[in-house]
């Protein structure tokens, strides 16, 4: 008969293997590299390491992440804009992708592994400043042949926030006008593209340094705003984009013809003013649309849209890339390397 010693004694081991068998298990576990925040703040808070690398589930795509996009909402996520959302820390921040499907779910149908995607990448699963990132059918879509991957990491949420500013929500037509604020960033560069491509007449907005750059994306007429007012220019248009709000979006109210619209991706438009000129106007949340980010790919392979990538940085520079965009005076996108260029 074993004594209680003994018995104690043989819990004691078992329990330990169990342990080291998990402890085992866990070390086993893939890891990549990643940007991830720990606590909201400043650049400073973003942290280059290794972290678990994610497995889809049956209705999610594994991407192998060749480069990512920087935009400004990754700044306002990691100072805690949106902290109310109560994402679990660590945060992989980063919205866009491109790269080459690594894995898919059972349930996806439309990409399979080797293909080459470009995506809108929903924090709710991973970010795309990492060397893997997780998506939706809803959020990928074909890469654009013509494009390198840099470039197409360029393109998903600012392309699509134009998209559906101009598209969806302006339902912007052939022979209309369009006041477009900001139009050498981000999302006015690539607006006036779809502006332009819609056939309409395109008023854009930027600083000294971009008036020849606003007139290489098409715009009919490009506005210093260092020098002049857009209200003595733009009369009567129908769509303003304004991507600047307060005292732009002040003053936008008073050039926009009766039914006409403000789409302001930064702020709400005032009803009382908007009743005041008989007009309309809408905040935008952009959503993620796999066909609308395919249309967008396909004016792109059409050479209908160029893509302008200013600056890029490795991915353990994030800092420096968010840095960059916070400065507001970025031409064009940002875009972190995060892997080598498939051949």
């Amino acid at each position: 008969m074993p004594t209680l010693r003994a018995v104690t004694f043989l819990i004691a081991a078992a329990a330990a293997g169990v342990l080291l068998n998990v402890i085992r298990a866990e070390s086993m576990k893939p890891t990549m590299k990643a940007v991830v925040i720990h606590e909201y703040g400043g650049p400073n808070v973003l942290k280059y390491e290794d972290v678990p690398r994610p497995e889809p589930k049956e209705d999610q795509i594994l991407v192998r992440v060749v480069a990512a996009g920087v935009n400004p909402v990754d700044g306002m996520i990691r100072s805690g804009m949106f902290a109310s959302e109560n994402r679990a820390f660590p945060i992989t921040l980063g919205g866009d992708i491109a790269g080459v499907v690594e894995k898919v779910g059972s349930k996806i149908t439309k990409v399979k592994a080797g293909d080459p995607v470009f995506a809108y990448v929903s924090l709710d699963n991973s970010g795309g400043y990492a060397q893997y990132a997780l998506v939706t059918e809803r959020e990928a879509a074909p890469k654009p042949k013509s494009l390198t991957y840099v470039e197409a990491a360029a393109v998903p949420i600012v392309a699509m926030t134009a998209w559906q500013a101009l598209v969806d929500n302006a339902k912007l037509s052939a022979g209309q006008t369009v006041l477009i604020h900001g139009g050498s960033g981000g999302v006015g560069s690539f607006a006036i593209q779809i502006a332009k491509a819609r056939g309409a007449k395109v008023i854009a907005t930027a600083s000294t340094a971009n008036q020849e750059f606003l007139k290489q994306l098409g715009a009919d007429v490009a506005i210093d705003y260092t020098k002049q007012k857009f209200e003595d220019v733009a009369k009567d248009v129908d769509v303003v984009l304004d991507s600047i709000g307060r005292d732009t979006l002040a003053r936008s109210y008073g050039i926009v013809k009766k039914g006409g619209i403000i789409v302001s991706l930064v702020a709400r438009p005032k009803q009382p003013e908007l009743e005041k000129h008989g007009i309309r106007g809408t905040a935008l949340n952009v959503e993620p649309n796999s066909e609308e980010l395919a249309q967008i790919g396909k004016l792109i392979d059409d050479k209908k849209i160029k893509v302008t990538v200013s600056q890029t940085f490795p991915l353990s520079e994030a800092m420096k890339a968010q840095e960059q965009v916070a400065t507001g005076h970025t031409r064009g996108k940002i875009v972190l390397k995060v892997g080598e260029e498939p051949k």
